[in-house]
């Protein structure tokens, strides 16, 4: 299985079979993004919430590419009204897709659309496949429960937010990893926007301290998990 970072939010999950899986394909309008729109493609779009930094070029992208959402229940009815295929879950709920698994997590944040449209709670996400178990955890603070995800599902990756404001900032994402205990830890939701400025650098220093391995991805790279 590959891994992408467009940046901010946004990752392309690539399975050992081909299936690519977006994650919050902000990208046309995301001023770190070294790709645009036009250039990826999605057999699945699971979204984590409805704020436009994270739906972002998603509709367009499923258009072209006839891609499925999987989306907690009101944003993936959003999607259906918009004309989009999409699978309804809701938190703490896990489906068997055709690539593997997903399960929808809290976060503690907002969700609403571009349009002013209520699309129902803010998630993180859980993707299973290919033998490893990705945590993506959405725009969130920190929440006790990351512990319990982790003891749930022993967790290989997990991409969480530092760029604080709007979410949880460095330290707070140390601690985040602390709890949900995975084999790696990637920074995202950062310097994309001067609010949310942080160093990386400074998580993955503060990560190993404790003991833990963190990967900084660049934006445009991919890795092999």
């Amino acid at each position: 299985m590959k891994l992408k970072y467009f940046s901010h939010s946004a990752f392309q999950i690539t399975t050992n079979s081909g299936k690519i899986i977006l994650i919050d394909p902000f990208l046309d309008g995301n001023p770190t993004s070294v790709v645009k729109s036009k250039d990826v493609n999605a057999d699945y779009i699971i979204l984590t919430h409805a704020h436009g930094d994270h739906i972002g070029d998603a509709f367009s992208i499923a258009k072209r590419c006839d891609s499925l959402f999987i989306c907690v229940d009101e944003l993936a009815n959003y999607c259906a009204d918009k004309g989009f295929k999409a699978h309804n879950m809701h938190i703490g709920g896990g489906h068997d897709f055709e690539f593997g698994r997903v399960k929808f997590t809290i976060a503690h944040h907002g969700s609403m659309a571009p349009d002013n449209q209520y699309a129902g709670e803010p998630a993180g996400v859980v993707v299973s496949a290919d033998g490893i178990n990705l945590y993506h955890t959405g725009d969130t603070g920190l929440f006790y429960d990351m512990k319990l995800i982790g003891e749930m599902t022993a967790l290989d990756y997990m991409l969480l937010p530092i760029g604080d404001n709007f979410t949880m900032g460095i330290t707070d994402a140390v601690k985040a990893v602390e709890l949900a205990n995975p084999k790696v830890a990637i920074p995202m939701h950062y310097n994309t926007f001067d609010l949310i400025k942080a160093d990386p650098g400074e998580f993955k220093r503060k990560i190993e301290s404790i003991g833990k391995n963190c990967i900084v991805m660049n934006f445009g790279q991919e890795i092999d998990l």
